[in-house]
């Protein structure tokens, strides 16, 4: 993945060339899920104190104090994160905003949205498709489909209601 580093340079390893060979999917792993720890501490560093400071200067009670450094510290991440680029913020929004949609989804039915998803794809069968071409074709149809169903898990509702109902209660829809 990465070129081989030049053990007399110094620099060498500023920019991350110092990672051992490992494959694309293991690379943006690692990336993405990774380095938070390291991006926790780093954005701690950037603002924590002033955030602590802000909060112990307010007058009110502890419990609202501890909501307010989530909200805080929620509403500055998810700042920093869609202002990257207009595009790709809109997109990374709609993104999590629906991902928040199927969890709190989840949560309030008590089910697994993604896990029943799944189960139901798994029931698509590949021998009952004469070639790989039309058994994809029925899966690209069944996971349509399978959105827009009533599920009994969900009181009837189908999975993109239910969601968009979720979604609606705060503002997200």
């Amino acid at each position: 993945m990465t070129e081989k580093i030049d053990p007399d340079n110094p620099n060498a390893g500023l920019f991350g060339a110092d990672d051992e060979d490992i494959s694309l999917e293991e690379y943006i792993q690692k990336e993405l899920y990774g380095k938070n720890g390291d991006r926790v501490k780093a954005f701690g560093d950037l603002c924590y104190n002033e955030l602590i400071k802000e909060i112990d200067e307010m007058d009110v009670p502890e419990e609202e104090k501890r909501r307010l450094i989530f909200n805080m510290t929620a509403h500055s991440l998810l700042d920093f994160i869609f202002d990257a680029d207009e595009e790709l913020g809109l997109e990374t929004a709609d993104y999590f905003d629906m991902s928040v949609g199927i969890l709190l989804t989840n949560k309030k039915y008590k089910v697994d949205l993604l896990k029943e998803h799944f189960n139901g794809l798994m029931s698509v069968d590949r021998k009952d498709f004469p070639n790989d071409e039309e058994y994809k074709k029925a899966l690209e149809r069944f996971d349509d489909q399978w959105w827009l169903l009533p599920q009994p898990l969900l009181g009837k509702r189908t999975p993109n209601d239910a969601i968009t109902e979720t979604l609606a209660k705060y503002g997200l829809n």
